[in-house]
């Protein structure tokens, strides 16, 4: 299962008290609790309630309903091209995540959204590198296009690192390496994998801690990727088997040795 990032607001030292709260629900898988100390009546953060609402549907396959209405909300109080980008890029995304977690095919609505976006934020916005990763999560497991995937991913990774957004580079790290290692490419898997589990301790991201681990374990030998996946395994009931997703790879024999 692929999963998206979402703005690190909060996740660094100095950072407005409110998305430091806020961040650290989101961390905890407490996406709704975060949701409600956000301001209804912005567009601003009518857009990051949705995108947090959205994240809850991808991490726990519920909730489908409170996502569709707050991005419409956040769609009503867009005005500038901006913000209307960025309610349709999470449109987009909940588009993408109802598609690979088989609730309906909405490829061809997440395509749009996704689109309508790319036309709306200039790419030099805060908001287009966060667009680039999911444009190449949809065409890594929507289109089945790994070069266009690699491309956006790549865009992302080094607006990302431009921006010093260690979350979304968390991301693309991850999956940069799950197209290294589908090529073949153990060592570049391995680095990667890495580098997204380090960012996300390091930025006590406790939800995506776990699915690093597997991913990591994916490309070590034993008896590491056995440790590793244990690990896995011990957050996973921490919070109370979520991500969801993550419990068909657990249950999964572990893959072959590199």
């Amino acid at each position: 299962m692929a999963h998206s990032a979402m703005s690190g607001n909060g996740s660094s030292a100095g950072d407005d008290p409110l998305q430091t709260a806020v961040w650290r629900l989101r961390s905890r898988a407490c996406w709704a609790d975060a949701a409600a100390l956000l301001p209804p009546d912005s567009a601003a953060g009518a857009v990051q309630r949705a995108a947090l609402l959205v994240e809850r549907c991808l991490y726990t396959e519920q909730g489908w309903q409170e996502a569709e209405d707050a991005l419409r909300t956040a769609e009503a109080l867009a005005h500038t091209d901006e913000e209307r980008g960025a309610a349709a890029c999470e449109r987009g995304h909940l588009a993408y995540t109802a598609t690979v977690h088989g609730v309906r095919d909405r490829a061809d609505e997440a395509r749009a959204a996704l689109g309508r976006a790319a036309a709306l934020i200039p790419t030099d916005a805060a908001g287009r590198p966060l667009l680039d990763f999911r444009r190449g999560l949809l065409a890594e497991n929507l289109t089945r296009s790994p070069q266009s995937a690699r491309a956006a991913y790549r865009r992302a990774h080094a607006a990302a690192a431009a921006r010093s957004d260690a979350l979304l580079l968390s991301f693309t790290w991850r999956h940069l390496a799950g197209l290294a290692l589908r090529d073949g490419d153990t060592a570049e898997a391995r680095h990667g994998f890495a580098e997204s589990l380090r960012i996300r301790e390091e930025l006590g991201y406790l939800v995506g801690t776990a699915p690093a681990l597997v991913s990591l374990a994916d490309a070590e030998t034993e008896p590491e990727a056995s440790r590793l996946r244990e690990e896995a395994r011990r957050l996973f009931r921490l919070l109370g088997g979520v991500p969801t997703w993550l419990a068909r790879q657990l249950a999964a024999p572990p893959a072959a040795t590199a």
